[in-house]
């Protein structure tokens, strides 16, 4: 299978998704040439923002191989992928993303994502969403934990 069946399966499932009541999302995790996991978008269905394609495939992927390591993975996303999944996509550490729409098409329907890259960008107390740091010296303790731990699981 190459490129382009992978790319239309992610696209079939955006369609699908549309039908049955979610976001116009796919996609597709495909490892040595096989695919691992594939999912839409059902942030509605579910009642969870999270619930993005991207991150429901990564989801599956990482369950069916017990690793959150998704190394030597692909990604195939209907959509150019949103801050969230692409923080996701990175996290996982898949190698390569693939996308068909980009995110000025989805602006173009209503899902807008320039707000937040332009609030991260932003200082803390110029951001909409009202943030403040506090009992940093408290939080500390867990990092210094983590840190000086001889056993940890890096990711």
């Amino acid at each position: 299978m190459d490129k382009e069946y992978f790319m239309r399966k992610a696209i079939k499932l955006s369609i699908e998704s549309v039908k049955n009541g979610g976001g116009p999302f796919g996609a597709v995790i495909v490892k040595n040439g096989k695919i691992l996991a594939e999912a839409s978008n059902s942030v509605t269905k579910n009642n969870d923002p999270t619930a993005h394609a991207e991150v429901n495939a990564i989801r599956i992927a990482t369950q069916k191989l017990n690793s959150f390591d998704l190394s030597g993975c692909e990604i195939y996303s209907s959509c150019e992928p949103c801050p969230m999944c692409l923080g996701a996509i990175y996290w996982a550490k898949i190698d390569k993303l693939y996308f068909a729409n980009t995110k000025i098409d989805a602006k173009n329907i209503g899902f807008d994502d320039s707000f937040i890259y332009d609030e991260i960008a932003l200082p803390y107390n110029k951001r909409k969403l009202k943030t403040t740091q506090m009992l940093k010296d408290e939080a500390t303790i867990a990092f210094k934990e983590w840190e000086n731990l001889d056993n940890k699981i890096e990711y």
